[in-house]
């Protein structure tokens, strides 16, 4: 059984896009520990990204490969959640220049793989044999995202009033990206009908207990649930996305038939 191209795509996509932008802390790091820690993080999730684009590259035949997908989609073609593409501080300020917010980082990888951990362990059972392997190889790096992500969003959070106050600022402006998450997709719909994906909604439990249980540790408050429900995994996106394309993927579109 095969699993339908624009859902690995969306799995592809997350992991692309989350990655790049963790990958813009390579060099700017606030400790050496964590500017390693976060590039191998984005290594992870580039890594899961080319698995799957790999897998869908050879269900769509004809001149398809990784890199075409990754490097020559659009906008409207990827299928990341809103979450993944936006950038390392508070929207308000994030058309101007302004320094990263590790907190907003923190909570982003949290939430995220909060969820990952899930879906990985759900999708080592799908009917579609490759991505079922994926799925395993990439539950074993999720969980060290999580348990990273979890230990510093405590840690911050049950910190000093500077960092509790940055820590629940990013929770109060990225949780209501996490409605995404339970809303259905055509893709997710095709999957799920033919074995080879899972039931996002009937993971929202077990998420909301990991995520509530990691918030009452570190102290912090979770805000109440409503507002729009952003809409990246059916291709309309936010004004960020082009923007993280356009650095990514300059030197493929500059020179598109350079071998490497």
């Amino acid at each position: 059984m095969n699993a339908p191209i624009d859902y690995l795509l969306h799995l592809a996509d997350n992991a692309l896009i989350l990655g790049q932008r963790n990958a813009e802390w390579c060099g700017h790091g606030p400790i050496l520990e964590e500017d390693i820690a976060l590039a191998n993080n984005s290594l992870d999730l580039i890594g899961q990204a080319r698995m799957l684009y790999q897998r869908a590259a050879e269900l769509q035949g004809g001149d398809a490969t990784e890199d075409k997908l990754a490097y020559f989609r659009d906008v409207p073609d990827f299928r990341n959640y809103t979450l993944c593409e936006l950038p390392h501080m508070p929207l308000m300020s994030a058309t101007a220049q302004g320094d990263r917010d590790f907190a907003i980082t923190i909570v982003r990888n949290f939430l995220y793989s909060s969820l990952m951990v899930l879906v990985w362990d759900q999708l080592q059972n799908s009917k579609d044999a490759q991505l079922a392997a994926i799925a395993a190889k990439s539950l074993k790096e999720v969980r060290y995202h999580l348990r990273h992500s979890r230990d510093w969003l405590v840690r911050m959070g049950d910190g000093t009033t500077e960092s509790h106050g940055r820590a629940q600022n990013a929770v109060d402006q990225l949780l209501s990206y996490t409605q995404e998450f339970w809303t259905n997709s055509p893709q997710e719909a095709s999957a799920l009908s033919n074995g080879t994906g899972i039931d996002m909604a009937a993971l929202q439990t077990d998420w909301n207990q990991i995520v509530d249980a990691a918030l009452q540790e570190a102290s912090l408050q979770r805000p109440a649930a409503g507002g729009f429900v952003t809409t990246g995994k059916q291709g309309i996106h936010s004004e960020h996305l082009g923007f993280v394309l356009t650095e990514m993927q300059s030197l493929a579109r500059a020179h598109p038939q350079a071998t490497w």
